[in-house]
């Protein structure tokens, strides 16, 4: 039997689904006005930014559900997250030309604070703290026979 998980939406739980609301809405916006003002300069940096957008707001709706899929939903969010935000984190430093300006994950996140590069990692772990826990067993009291 285990104990039912915490909520992902109490303590700390909570500063993290508004982060994550904000930094959806911050990464939707700036995608939204890179890709119909200047797509032709770096289409695929942008269009991985509207990717990251999308990922942060299915992050932000999974953690402030909380139940068993959204859960589920949230973790794989947040791994692709964290992958994402380190792979283009690596090739904007790599192939600069292909990153012209500023987007969510490109040099880690430098421009948000290097938010999107901590964000995936609380994200991870606030959801490991909050799974389900298997209740101990007592194992101090007389062996039992086989």
């Amino acid at each position: 039997m285990a104990d039912a998980p915490r909520s992902t939406r109490s303590g700390p739980g909570i500063v993290l689904v508004a982060v994550y609301g904000l930094l959806a809405l911050a990464a939707t916006g700036r995608s939204v006005l890179q890709i119909t003002e200047y797509f032709s300069r770096a289409p695929l940096a942008y269009v991985l930014s509207a990717v990251a957008a999308v990922i942060y707001l299915v992050a932000t709706v999974a953690l402030a559900r909380g139940d068993r899929t959204s859960r589920r939903v949230a973790t794989a969010a947040i791994t692709v997250e964290l992958v994402g935000v380190l792979v283009v984190g690596l090739a904007s430093f790599v192939a600069e030309e292909a990153f012209p300006d500023k987007t969510v994950w490109s040099h880690f996140g430098s421009g948000y604070g290097y938010v999107p590069l901590v964000l995936p990692v609380l994200g991870l772990y606030w959801l490991r703290r909050t799974a389900t826990q298997p209740v101990s067993r007592n194992t101090t009291g007389p062996a039992q026979p086989s």
